[in-house]
């Protein structure tokens, strides 16, 4: 009952928005997903906020466009804003996108927002489709975006921020990895290993895992970025647009009461992105960072050990497509 109380009482707060035009101005901001719902609105802010650069990334440019022509509409800045193709359901794709970004000349933030809930099994390039999107390729992408955020960080004296927007659902999926034999990727590749409607809370727990574990690898000391995962609450958003009826009836009824609107969870996102060294490798969510929240068998030598098992298994099938993790001075691909 107190988790009730809790989530009641976190959802109905009133969300700041904590970064400023002062703190804004002059940045590149990237927000992947941004042609609709939390990734819109967070785009939204930054160009409302006054930053130099704002970059769309999304699957389809033509949406994207759209969404930029309404931004601009609305916040009189029709000078900034990009749309830039992303379809995370192809590794080639971040690859080039992230090529791309390295012709940036900074880059303050990358919100990594996108990501899919299906109840249909599929296969994207031999991986299940929420596995490839929500986490093969936005951990890729991760990586590879790594290298720009530190040249940015010392060129222009500042902190850029990596953020991941994952979900508090993932505390819903105990023990889950811990029964999964083999390479965890390709066995949640493999038709019926777990029930399909619970894999999007799965793959927001590999994400957390995920996370913290690039962020060990990575400190703030040898960086100065800060990597960090961030849960928006129950937003009304098309998150669930391709999940079933009956599930997106119960969703609809929880938003309906408790929901937060896209825009109010967007300010979730721009706290993260400018939340400083105290969130690394943190859990943020409410503005605030909230790592007591991590369930203790997340925290614990077990969990520790699953994490590490997570980020090898990410390795290994990333490498087995193609796609080597290895960025100079820095063993990431180490366990």
């Amino acid at each position: 009952m107190a988790d009730l109380f809790d989530l009641v009482r976190t959802q109905r707060t009133q969300l700041p928005i904590v970064p400023t035009p002062s703190t804004v101005a002059g940045g590149t901001y990237i927000v992947t997903g941004a042609n609709t719902g939390l990734g819109f609105e967070c785009a939204k802010h930054f160009i409302s906020l006054g930053a130099s650069r704002v970059i769309i990334a999304v699957r389809s440019v033509q949406k994207g466009d759209a969404a930029l022509a309404i931004i601009r509409k609305e916040t009189g800045r029709y000078d900034v804003g990009e749309v830039w193709e992303l379809d995370l359901a192809s590794l080639d794709s971040v690859e080039a996108f992230a090529k791309r970004l390295d012709t940036l000349d900074r880059v303050d933030a990358l919100i990594e927002n996108a990501s899919l809930a299906l109840v249909q099994f599929s296969l994207t390039e031999g991986m299940e489709t929420s596995l490839m999107v929500n986490v093969a390729s936005t951990m890729l992408l991760a990586i590879r975006a790594l290298p720009k955020l530190r040249a940015s960080a010392k060129m222009f004296k500042i902190q850029p921020h990596l953020v991941v927007v994952t979900s508090g659902t993932a505390f819903s999926q105990k023990g889950v990895l811990e029964g999964t034999e083999g390479n965890i990727f390709d066995a949640l590749s493999a038709k019926g290993t777990t029930n399909i409607a619970e894999r999007y809370p799965l793959t927001k727990l590999l994400q957390i895992y995920a996370v913290r574990q690039l962020a060990s690898l990575f400190p703030v000391s040898d960086t100065n970025v800060v990597i960090n995962a961030v849960n928006p609450g129950l937003c009304t958003t098309e998150l669930a647009r391709n999940a079933g009826f009956i599930f997106r009836l119960q969703l609809g009824l929880m938003k309906l009461l408790l929901g937060r609107t896209a825009e109010e969870g967007s300010r979730t996102l721009l706290h993260a992105a400018v939340a400083g060294v105290a969130s690394h490798g943190k859990y943020v969510s409410d503005c605030r960072i909230k790592e007591d929240y991590i369930p203790e068998w997340i925290r614990d030598e077990s969990g520790c050990l699953t994490q590490r098992r997570v980020w090898g298994d990410l390795v290994k099938t990333l490498e087995t497509r193609g796609h080597t993790v290895d960025i100079p001075g820095h063993p990431a691909n180490k366990v």
